[in-house]
């Protein structure tokens, strides 16, 4: 399938399911359930109920997949999903995102950047770029829910204003505001610890 995009080759997979081939969506649960999973650890803190929660997401999309139409990247049409799964959950459950849960990090992937802020690696480097990704983690983690899914869905899953528009099902505009409030945010919880320089990653 070289020179396909993720689309196409996500489209190609897609038409394989409905016609009948069930292996065709393991593949797409393969590929996409860890960032599912990491989407939902922004919502649920209990990891056996984001399991859950992930794997009645995909179980919905499944039986969706008949009147899919390609009409917006299938990732796009998975994350709405999921999203509505885990509000639905919450719903249910009457709760609200709880405080986070100490075991549930995306320092690793998320912040890998913040290595780039400085050539050195000594202890006292080292400790500030792990004090500026615990910052950022608490700043997204105290967002409102729509701020944090804006950003988390543009900084750390890279989707587009369009495809998170989509996903949140909110005017592309909604979702310009919604992540220049969070950079804002974090921006400003960045600049006693980085000085000028926490514009620069936000």
């Amino acid at each position: 399938m070289s020179g396909l995009s993720e689309r196409d080759i996500d489209a190609a997979l897609v038409e394989r399911v409905q016609k009948g081939d069930k292996k065709a969506f393991d593949l797409l649960v393969l590929k996409y359930q860890r960032k599912i999973i990491r989407l939902l650890s922004r919502m649920i803190r209990d990891q056996n109920e984001i399991e859950d929660v992930a794997q009645e997401a995909f179980i919905k999309a499944y039986k969706a997949l008949p009147q899919f139409r390609g009409d917006s990247a299938f990732y796009t049409w998975l994350y709405r999903i999921a999203i509505n799964t885990a509000r639905n959950w919450m719903s249910q459950n009457s709760r609200r995102p709880s405080a986070p849960n100490s075991n549930v990090t995306d320092n690793d992937e998320t912040f890998s950047e913040i290595d780039n802020l400085t050539d050195s690696h000594s202890p006292e480097a080292e400790m500030v770029t792990r004090e500026i990704a615990a910052s950022v983690n608490e700043t997204i983690e105290s967002l409102p829910e729509e701020l944090r899914r804006a950003i988390v869905l543009r900084e750390i899953d890279g989707m587009s204003y369009e495809d998170i528009a989509l996903a949140m099902n909110c005017p592309i505009g909604t979702v310009r505001s919604r992540i220049f409030r969070a950079r804002e945010a974090i921006a400003s919880k960045l600049r006693p610890i980085m000085g000028n320089e926490g514009n620069q990653r936000w």
